[in-house]
């Protein structure tokens, strides 16, 4: 066990999912652990033995109607205090309880008439039993005992209709994923009450991030590295940030956050799917990416879509020019 006088550092990992689908939101999630002494090497390498059986790339554990296992671990982190609340009752629940933001905010943007199509629970059940978020329980013990303390995890939600605003205003995704990377690098250095070590998933082609940072954009920074793999700064008072190639294969906190936020966009895009079923009998579910499937389902949904004036906006991805800076290879 960690002893009283370990060192204590934190660190934060993160990375999104849903980056490039046709429907449904993108999630970016960050987890910030405090680790003691020797655990630091565990925290920032690959999972390793049992645990990689469970906790690695999220692409490679999940996929479109089995994130049983992702659910596992965000129910876990919730049941020990990493959320906004303890509250991991219901998938509702431990959506608000991950969520920066609360559930005025989310719904902000949202016309009253077409809320129910992302924001209805309505037939919302868990997936996993409970003997596996206990063995994730066990897991988290272990690391807990080589010096790794999971203490938050947070996630920001991008619908569909911030996705198009920020299109609109000339944001494209590779932004919005990069500003929300820093938007809870900044909320977990606020917990941790101390600098923090924070990795993030690399964000498209960006390979020198200075010129587009938007909540750290103007803050005082110095380049440690820009290469195609690895580009991190460090910011006085807030610590270094590094978006790293893969991370969510090569480091345990990224790949932890890869795990929640893939349980997120599942549960968000089956809500608009049931939305449209309750409407359309026999209408297939779709992933929302861009396959045939989900092609079929904005088809087989425009005229449901037209009669109840859903704006395309709150529907459908719109495309948007990445800035020279997000084409550029280092």
């Amino acid at each position: 066990m960690p002893t009283a006088t370990s060192a204590i550092r934190f660190r934060v990992g993160a990375d999104e999912n849903g980056l490039g689908p046709r429907l449904g939101p993108m999630i970016v999630t960050a987890v910030l652990a405090k680790v003691h002494g020797d655990g630091w090497s565990v925290a920032s390498s690959a999972p390793r033995g049992a645990l990689a059986q469970r906790l690695g790339d999220s692409k490679q554990f999940m996929a479109y109607g089995d994130v049983g296992l992702g659910e596992a671990w965000a129910r876990a982190l919730v049941e020990r205090g990493a959320g906004r609340t303890r509250d991991a009752s219901s998938p509702d629940a431990l959506i608000h309880a991950l969520s920066l933001d609360d559930h005025e905010t989310l719904q902000a943007p949202c016309p009253e008439h077409v809320t129910s199509q992302c924001w209805s629970s309505c037939e919302e059940a868990f997936e996993t039993e409970s003997g596996l978020t206990q063995a994730l329980h066990e897991d988290l013990d272990r690391l807990a005992a080589q010096g790794i303390e999971f203490v938050a995890v947070r996630s920001i939600i991008l619908c569909t209709r911030r996705l198009n605003d920020g299109a609109m205003a000339g944001k494209n995704r590779f932004l919005l994923d990069l500003h929300a990377m820093e938007r809870l690098v900044l909320e977990l250095r606020d917990l941790a009450g101390a600098e923090v070590a924070a990795v993030c998933g690399k964000v498209g082609g960006f390979g020198k991030y200075s010129s587009v940072f938007g909540p750290l954009g103007g803050r005082l920074h110095s380049v440690v590295e820009e290469t195609r793999a690895r580009s991190a700064y460090h910011f006085p008072e807030l610590g270094e940030i590094a978006f790293v190639r893969d991370g969510d294969a090569s480091d345990l906190c990224v790949a932890l956050a890869s795990m929640v936020g893939k349980y997120l966009r599942e549960v968000l895009m089956g809500r608009i799917v049931r939305h449209y079923q309750g409407q359309l009998e026999g209408l297939s579910g779709a992933s929302g990416y861009h396959d045939p499937v989900t092609a079929a389902f904005v088809d087989a949904t425009r005229l449901v879509r037209d009669a109840r004036n859903v704006p395309d906006a709150c529907f459908e991805r719109r495309s948007a020019e990445p800035p020279k800076a997000a084409r550029r290879r280092s």
